[in-house]
């Protein structure tokens, strides 16, 4: 490490105070060459929050202010028992290369402080980093607390932690395995013990529950605030939906506590979160970007999940609510002045990308892949172009501010992340409305869930059977139809939303498995009835819908769900009649196309819609004879 003395800048903070005028500005920086690259290093040097907790900052407060523009924000600490105050313009940086930010103080021995750090990659596939200081004194306490906090105190902490980073970089050790200080709640210990016990007994995998058990007794407060299943099972290289299960298994018995996070549609925080789907409203506003919009189940309501606080409290305090790696989606961030220019560097990944400003509507689009253009010049302004650019992905992005306002600007990949559960998604597994029955949206609320494959199915001939063979006969074959359905509709991942007497509705998040789910119901309910075979007839459409509660249960209803149930009465029991919709979804395609099944596509008006016909498609097992369309 390489510590610079004090010295004069050239550089004089705006607004400042004219007592602080006359007090000289620290400049400090410092150099470390690390072994990991600078791709490997950004996530953890770029989380300010983690870094500041492990660099001895102390924890900050969110301060009520008048509104700020581009994501300004009031905050407050307490060093030495003396309340620092301050207003934080938005973090800059260009991913993975470099990011910084500036503060001015309102009350305190700072004036203001401007922090920069620089990860340039060396030959050696290691990286440099260059991090720099510059503060101003507010006053004497000031000119003499800076010297010493900063340049003595801080460097040693920031040189330590970042060599820590450093190493877990190069080993590829992930956040929640990264060794902490444990808390455990009084007899937390004793209740994760029994708890885990309890969850070995419920048919679970040994191998998920130990990990679950090791990361709450190991992993730091932060890792455990929001931990996603589908992150972690990446890392732990398990299946997605056996985690997830183990998570809900794990809340049904008090080990775990979920939790709905409805996330900005553009910064991607949570803005309104809820310990059941009861307490999420449709209408959500983000005083960060300034925009109101509506929860919707597939986009920006996500699930996660924290330790029981009997066992572990997780309500972590927070040392930095804007760095970097609070929106690991958004790649480049610059605040630009009124006929600002500026060129970066970025290296970005394959995908499409948007690049907007904060307070203007609409954006650019960009489409990044190997034979894009080396360069692209956007001038920021309300007027945005309408084609789509296309950037290698070691581009030179040139912008310039054309607007008369200051502008934040951001590049933000498009693609969401995999690693979330979305309420959608959770909401159509049979495991969690087994467990979670009672999980529904307040009275009268409506939110959108995207697109579902919904299924009707119903059982043919049931009221012959009573007849022939008797109610208590003909009930029980009924009772173990429901069983047959229930196992095929779980082990392809979706889930059973109400019965009505014979019949079933169920959602699957796409149609192939909707399709595999009940051509198997059919075969295993052949193969139960045995010389009385039951017939079970099935339709399925796939599009959005809208989820509401139901007799206190979470349902789903429009014209995707009417059209649906119409579907189900045109199956003669050995067939499934699914629409056009289904039958063009390319994983529906592929499996056609394979010679798996025989598909028959035919016309119907359905009763209720208005079309003169709907094309429709018999599916059948390859080995079955064609059945003619209709009856």
């Amino acid at each position: 490490m390489n510590a610079l003395d004090p010295a004069r800048s050239i550089h004089q903070p705006l607004n400042t105070p004219h007592s602080a005028r006359r007090l000289r500005e620290f400049y400090y920086r410092w150099e470390w060459d690390f072994q990991s690259s600078p791709e490997q290093l950004w996530p953890l040097a770029s989380d300010t929050n983690r870094f500041n907790r492990d660099a001895a900052v102390p924890a900050i407060e969110r301060r009520p202010a008048e509104r700020l523009t581009n994501a300004r924000r009031r905050l407050r600490m307490f060093r030495l028992g003396i309340p620092v105050e301050w207003e934080e313009e938005p973090f800059e940086w260009v991913r993975p290369y470099r990011f910084g930010v500036r503060r001015r103080y309102f009350a305190g021995p700072v004036a203001e402080m401007r922090v920069h750090t620089q990860l340039q990659p060396r030959p050696d596939g290691g990286t440099h980093m260059i991090y720099e200081v510059w503060a101003t004194p507010r006053n004497l306490l000031g000119l003499a607390a800076i010297p010493v906090q900063i340049g003595i105190l801080s460097a040693r902490a920031f040189a330590e932690t970042m060599r820590r980073y450093d190493r877990y970089a190069v080993h590829g050790t992930p956040v929640i395995a990264q060794p902490a200080q444990v808390r455990f709640s009084p007899g937390g210990q004793g209740r994760l013990a029994a708890l885990a016990d309890q969850l070995l007994r419920q048919r679970t995998q040994p191998e998920i529950v130990s990990r679950l058990v090791n990361v709450i007794e190991h992993a730091d407060e932060i890792a455990l605030a929001r931990m996603r299943p589908y992150g972690l099972a990446e890392i732990w290289g398990l299946p997605r939906r056996a985690v997830l299960e183990h998570f809900l298994l794990a809340t049904r018995i008090g080990l775990l506590e979920l939790e709905w996070d409805v996330l900005c549609p553009l910064c991607r925080n949570p803005k309104q979160v809820g310990s059941t789907l009861s307490e999420i409203g449709q209408a959500v506003h983000c005083d960060v970007c300034n925009i109101d919009f509506s929860a919707n189940f597939e986009r920006s309501v996500e699930l996660t999940f924290h330790p029981n606080p009997a066992i572990r409290e997780t309500q972590a305090s927070e040392f930095c609510i804007a760095g970097p790696q609070t929106t690991p989606h958004v790649v480049i961030q610059q605040l630009l002045q009124p006929g600002e220019e500026r060129a970066l560097t970025p290296t970005l990944e394959a995908g499409r990308y948007r690049l907007r400003a904060l307070g203007l509507s609409g954006g650019q689009f960009i489409q990044v892949d190997a034979a894009g253009e080396r360069e692209l010049k956007v001038q920021v302004r309300p007027e945005w172009p309408q084609d789509e650019a296309r950037l290698t992905t070691t581009p030179t992005l040139r912008l310039s501010n054309s607007s008369d306002a200051e502008q934040l600007v951001i590049v933000e990949r498009m693609a969401w992340t995999d690693t979330a559960v979305t309420a959608a998604e959770v909401t159509a597994l049979q495991t969690f409305r087994d467990l979670f029955a009672s999980e529904a949206l307040r009275p009268g609320e409506q939110i959108a869930v995207g697109s579902l494959a919904i299924v009707f199915t119903d059982l043919r001939g049931s009221t012959q059977l009573y007849n022939e063979i008797g109610d208590a006969p003909a009930f029980g074959l009924v009772m173990n139809h429901f069983d047959v359905l229930r196992a095929a509709i779980n082990d392809e991942g979706g889930a059973i939303v109400k019965t009505i007497g014979d019949a079933v509705m169920a959602v699957f998040r796409r149609p192939a498995p909707a399709i595999r789910a009940m051509l198997r119901a059919q075969r295993d309910l052949a193969a139960l009835s045995g010389d009385r075979t039951l017939l079970l007839r099935a339709g399925i459409h796939y599009g959005a819908c809208i989820a509401v509660t139901l007799n206190d249960r979470l349902d789903y209803f429009g014209s995707t769900v009417n059209q649906a149930a119409r579907l189900e009465g045109l199956s003669t029991g050995s067939d499934i009649i699914v629409s056009e919709t289904v039958a063009a979804d390319p994983e529906v395609v592929e499996m056609l196309d394979r010679g798996d099944y025989q598909a028959e596509h035919f016309t119907r008006q359905l009763k209720g819609f208005d079309n003169d016909g709907f094309t429709l498609c018999r599916v059948t097992q390859a080995a079955q004879l064609s059945i003619p369309a209709g009856r």
